[in-house]
């Protein structure tokens, strides 16, 4: 990952016009270089540069929080509203001709996205499963899409041209105003990753194992969500959003680390985000120079793909597999309430019991049979 990292960004750093050879990239940047390279270099290529990072970053770790708090690999922001919600918090200001500053539209983001996270919880009975939400989230991210095209219909030919290549996640003419309006974002969302890895990874164990070991898990998603949104929003209204990172990065962090937990998986899959958003952007540049294509049409295209490959390769199912402790976690805080054993069923009464310890001279414990007692038992 460290080479495919350092690769990409010294391809966005030398690629296009004007050609800068590797070797000069470094007295570009450092050294205050006052030529056309040098200008191209520091106000645009290292500007976009951080912003892929930044943003892939932010997309890889928020679609892991999301998975792990649904445990479902399917749950990414673009299926649960979050991405569209937040998408068409940005554009309606601009079809509808209001004039805010930049400043306000990552609060727009946060709260199209809010509202998006919120209606799926709320039409899926507050998370309370997590299947449901992902396909109440499926269906409230189609009707936002409706009123996104809606208002693609209302729009005049140029705010249209401008929303197109909005939605579909661009990181064209980007400059260091709108990177320095990501900062307080993260000051919040960090600290909250941090102290919500470890209930994540106690969330993967079911409702009611996280309830047993002092977890309230519908409130426990209820912050999953909310983390995810402040990691998404900012960087949807800078960008627009950018398609299936949050799907992708989760997968190859588990792929290739498929003993860890939640709190392991959760910087790798930053790193794996930012790592695909670099790598999508060099061909969204340059591919069909000089017309710049969306990042996110590379995204999608190279990423959804890669993931269902990493699903069918068995990652998902190697990590649930090997994850130390998992199987006996699974049965060990109910077994520790009722006093019953695992490898004792509960239904079983004290006379099963006694001729199973008498089986284990060579005869076999028969299972009991249905006599109409157990209540009284």
């Amino acid at each position: 990952m460290a080479v495919l990292l350092v690769a990409s960004s010294v391809c966005a750093l030398s690629l296009g016009t004007p050609y800068v050879p590797p070797h000069r990239l470094a007295g570009a940047v450092l050294d205050g270089d006052t030529t056309l390279a040098g200008v191209v270099v520091t106000e645009l290529r290292v500007p976009r540069l951080v912003l892929a990072l930044v943003a892939g970053a932010c997309l890889g770790a928020a679609g892991l929080v999301l998975q792990e708090a649904l445990r479902n690999p399917l749950a990414v922001p673009e299926m649960l509203g979050v991405s569209s919600g937040a998408a068409l918090g940005v554009a309606a200001p601009l079809v509808l001709t209001l004039s805010l500053p930049a400043a306000v539209q990552p609060l727009l983001a946060i709260g199209g996205a809010a509202l998006g996270g919120g209606l799926t919880l709320l039409a899926a009975g507050l998370g309370r499963s997590p299947s449901a939400v992902l396909l109440t989230g499926a269906a409230v991210a189609a009707a936002l899409q409706a009123a996104l095209l809606v208002l693609m219909v209302m729009a005049d030919q140029l705010d249209l041209h401008l929303i197109y290549r909005y939605l579909l996640g661009s990181l064209s003419a980007r400059t260091w105003d709108d990177i320095a309006g990501l900062w307080p974002w993260l000051l919040v969302a960090v600290p909250a990753l941090v102290l919500c890895a470890p209930v994540l990874s106690v969330m993967r164990l079911g409702d009611e194992d996280a309830e047993a070991l002092g977890v309230r898990a519908h409130r426990a998603r209820l912050a999953a969500l909310a983390i995810a949104v402040v990691l998404i929003a900012p960087v949807t209204a800078v960008c627009g959003p950018v398609a299936w990172v949050g799907f992708l990065a989760p997968h190859l962090a588990r792929w290739f680390n498929p003993t860890a937990g939640a709190v392991r998986w959760l910087p790798w899959s930053a790193a794996w985000g930012a790592a695909v958003v670099t790598v999508a952007d060099v061909p969204a540049r340059l591919a069909l120079a000089p017309v710049e294509t969306p990042a996110g049409a590379w995204t999608a295209l190279l990423g959804v793909p890669a993931g269902v490959a990493l699903m069918r390769s068995g990652g998902g199912g190697r990590a649930a597999r090997s994850a130390p402790g998992v199987g006996k976690a699974l049965h060990g805080p109910r077994a520790a309430a009722s006093g019953v054993t695992d490898e004792v069923p509960r239904a079983w009464a004290p006379d099963d019991a006694r001729r199973e310890e008498a089986g284990a001279g060579g005869t076999q414990p028969s299972p009991s049979r249905p006599t109409g007692m157990e209540d009284v038992r």
